[in-house]
Order: structure tokens, then C-alpha cells, then sequence
């Protein structure tokens, strides 16, 4: 990234282009023109499908009060029970939780440079696709990569995180 290019970042999304550049990711920092605070929003301002929007969901641990990431294709809801049956017992994350355990703002969390370490969760579903698009720690910054990389990149464990659709009725 130039920069040009560069300055124009928020501070949150710099840091991430920061944090990018320092473990040698080769995709640049983009600011989509309209807000990506949703996977449609996200996906309709990138011309790429939903699913491969890597949404990131933050619940709470509550045996220690964790922040628990799971980053789910943007296509799919999560399956609650099945993270609980991963991690623990879950509570939801206000805003003030996301913010002072991530660092980043709802809308805007990426998987990459949080305060606190997260448990994280990866969809398996995100490996369908030849690349998938991040947060990039504010509601308008995406950046590009594949799952592969976003598995080496956070360390998080691959897991059957999406709600199975409900059984048609007969």
C-alpha cells in the first residue's frame, strides 16, 4: 500500500494494515464506500457473495469471562450449542465487552491484533472459497486472504460452527 493510501486509514484499520504488513500479508487494507457492518452490506460494496464475508461474532465465556471469536461465512448462522459444546458455556457480548476485550468496534472486528486472546473458531465453510474477506478493525475497512491464511494467522481451530437449515416441513 502507498502512502497515500495509507493515511486515508482510520487509526483502527491502520493498525491493522500495520499488523498485516508485520507478519507479511500481501493484500492491502480497502475501504469499501459504504459502511460493511453486515455481510450483505460488506459483500453488496465488494461484489462478492456473502458467504465468503469471514464474519466476526463475539460471545462471552462465562466460566472466566473470555471473549470466544468465531468467524463464520458470512452465509451462515451460528450454531450456538455447537460452540458451547467447543468452548464452554456462552453469554452474549455487549459493546462494551466487543470493545474492551477486541479493541475494535462491533462492525469492525477483526481477527487479527485484539486486547485480550480470544478462543477462536473458525467455520469450515470459509474454505469453500479461493478467498474470503476480513474486517479490518473499523465498520468500512475489509482486507483479502484466503482461510488457509486465516487459519495460520490467528491459530484458530477449524470447526463445524454453522446452524444446520431447519427440516422442511412435510
Amino acid at each position: 500500500m502507498n502512502d497515500a493510501a495509507s493515511a486515508a486509514l482510520p487509526s483502527s484499520a491502520q493498525r491493522v494494515s500495520d499488523l498485516l504488513a508485520q507478519i507479511g500479508h500481501d493484500k492491502p487494507v480497502v475501504m469499501l464506500p459504504a459502511t460493511g457492518r453486515t455481510s450483505a452490506e460488506a459483500a453488496a460494496g465488494l461484489g462478492c457473495s456473502v458467504a465468503e464475508i469471514a464474519k466476526s461474532i463475539i460471545f462471552r465465556r462465562l466460566s472466566d469471562d473470555a471473549p470466544v471469536l468465531v468467524i463464520a461465512s458470512g452465509g451462515n448462522r451460528v450454531d450456538e450449542a455447537k460452540v458451547t459444546a467447543l468452548v464452554g458455556a456462552l453469554g452474549k457480548a455487549d459493546a462494551r465487552f466487543v470493545r474492551e476485550s477486541t479493541g475494535y468496534a462491533i462492525g469492525g472486528v477483526c481477527p487479527i491484533g485484539h486486547v485480550v486472546k480470544p478462543v477462536m473458531l473458525i467455520d469450515r465453510d470459509l474454505f469453500n472459497f479461493s478467498s474470503v474477506w476480513a474486517a479490518a478493525g473499523h465498520p468500512h475497512a475489509v482486507f483479502n486472504l484466503t482461510a488457509a491464511q486465516l487459519e495460520k494467522m490467528t491459530g484458530g481451530a477449524v470447526a463445524d460452527v454453522r446452524q444446520d437449515p431447519a427440516p422442511a416441513a412435510a
